[in-house]
């Protein structure tokens, strides 16, 4: 299974370098929709995994490549899992990571349990209509603070404290990011899987 290109099905600029990354060493180019002439799909569902889905379904619909879809969120264990699959939009429309950011703080006034983890869910489609798309995920702990800290990263980061390292996600460098990110542990779960097939 040769695969030298393939669209991602998202426009988040920090999702483009942390994927991008992660698949160079197989000789693979992400390019995003937009820059294909793309729409973002509708993400009307509940879950991560049908909203990562149909992202990527749309996206190689239109544009006839391998699609690579990613939908992740924050989980607050507080909150009822909240804001999860609503992460993006947590302050309503238009996106915003100031105001989500803003809106997470003010949830969490007075409450002391800050325990909370990023979750991904990888979906790769060969085509539109794959019947076997590769689906993969992972998780990240840590806890939230109440003042933002670091400049790296994108969305929840700056709030995201792990506490084995004693920083937040948006104070790691890069490169130590994409290794222990739940991005990180759902990409080497489909590199995993990749690889497989690939050899298989």
């Amino acid at each position: 299974m040769k695969m030298e290109r393939l669209v991602l099905a998202s426009n988040n600029s920090g999702k483009l370098r942390e994927l991008s990354a992660m698949l160079a060493p197989l000789g693979i180019e992400v390019v995003t929709q937009s820059s294909l002439g793309v729409a973002e799909a509708e993400e009307p569902h509940i879950t991560f995994v049908e909203n990562a889905l149909a992202k990527a379904r749309h996206a190689s619909a239109e544009t006839g490549l391998p699609a690579l879809a990613d939908d992740s969120g924050l989980c607050v264990a507080a909150l009822g899992g909240r804001p999860g699959v609503l992460s993006a939009r947590y302050a309503g429309e238009p996106k915003s990571d100031l105001a989500n950011n803003a809106r997470l703080i003010a949830d969490l006034h007075g409450i002391e349990d800050r325990r909370a983890h990023f979750y991904s869910v990888i979906v790769l489609v060969r085509s539109a209509d794959d019947p076997q798309p590769l689906i993969a995920d992972g998780e990240w702990h840590g806890e939230i603070v109440e003042a933002p800290r670091g400049e790296g990263g994108f969305g929840y980061d700056p709030h995201f404290f792990v506490p084995s390292l004693e920083q937040t996600a948006a104070e790691l460098a890069p490169e130590l990011k994409n290794t222990l990110s739940h991005r990180a542990a759902a990409m080497r779960h489909l590199l995993a899987r990749l690889q497989a097939l690939v050899a298989g």
